[in-house]
């Protein structure tokens, strides 16, 4: 009998440390989320992106190794670092430094001032990525999450298979046995035309699920958590059209305004054991 109550007793402290760990893994994540810290435009957008949604159907726990993908100027940054700080360890996997590229050099600069000038970016750990060129996004064998999102046509219709298929070989390189991918990205309808993938800025999920198993992943789940019915994936600018960025500027920008952000695929990947 002494032995049944203290196997109870040890089962039900078991039960209460691990729903205890979950909460605090949720309310870190949500109270990032809510910091009334983050940018407004950002925290506007969260209707569109759902962080919260997203990140815990990918699974994060704030002491994971989490590498994110071209952060560009810390959209999810902003709720990935202040989760993971103290708990994890997070990096930044940005544009190279010795890009000719304009753009990506100011993209960069700026997410380095974020680092430098912002407490909740004082232990992000900065590496580099660009398809073919700059794969190390961190240690071989060091994650247990890597996150890319909407980043998947860039590498597409920059450098063709090449860059999208190499881009997830250093993430698989990336990961722990049993490790994590998690991909956000435009969806073009399966009926479209393969050729449409150049220049949209969408891409067919069944193209992405295909790449990701080429690198070696295995397509855990999907989810509509980032879809949006009421986008036609047609639109004279490609995804460009759409918010944010609204590439046709007043003309029909109502009309682009009422659709919302794109409809997106949500995709699940891990490295096998």
């Amino acid at each position: 009998m002494k032995f049944a109550v203290k196997s109870l007793l040890v089962a039900s402290l078991a039960l209460t440390s691990a729903q205890a760990l979950s909460h605090s893994h949720e309310s870190a994540l949500t109270q990032a989320v809510q910091s009334s810290e983050r940018d407004a435009k950002n925290s506007a957008r969260d209707k569109y992106r759902h962080p919260v949604e997203t990140l815990e159907f990918f699974g994060f726990k704030p002491n994971m190794t989490v590498v994110e993908i071209a952060p560009g100027g810390g959209w999810y940054s902003e709720i990935l670092a202040p989760a993971v700080k103290g708990h994890g360890v997070y990096y930044a996997a940005h544009f190279p430094a010795d890009s000719e590229v304009g753009y990506y050099q100011r993209s960069l600069a700026g997410f380095k001032k974020k680092m430098s000038d912002d407490a909740r970016f004082s232990e992000v750990k900065l590496t580099e990525f660009a398809p073919v060129t700059h794969l190390d996004i961190a240690p071989a064998g060091s994650a247990d999450l890597v996150l890319t999102f909407r980043n998947v046509h860039n590498w597409y219709m920059g450098k063709d298979k090449e860059g999208a298929l190499s881009a997830f070989k250093a993430f698989y390189k990336a990961l722990k046995p049993g490790g994590t991918l998690g991909v956000v990205e435009h969806r073009l309808p399966e009926a479209r035309s393969d050729e449409d993938q150049k220049s949209s800025g969408y891409m067919k999920q069944s193209y992405v699920i295909e790449i990701a198993k080429q690198a070696g992943f295995e397509l855990v789940a999907s989810s509509d958590i980032n879809a949006n019915p009421l986008d036609t994936a047609d639109h004279p600018k490609g995804v460009w059209t759409l918010p944010p960025r609204l590439a046709l500027d007043e003309k029909d920008a109502a009309k682009y305004k009422a659709i919302g952000e794109s409809d997106r695929m949500t995709l699940k990947f891990k490295k096998p054991l």
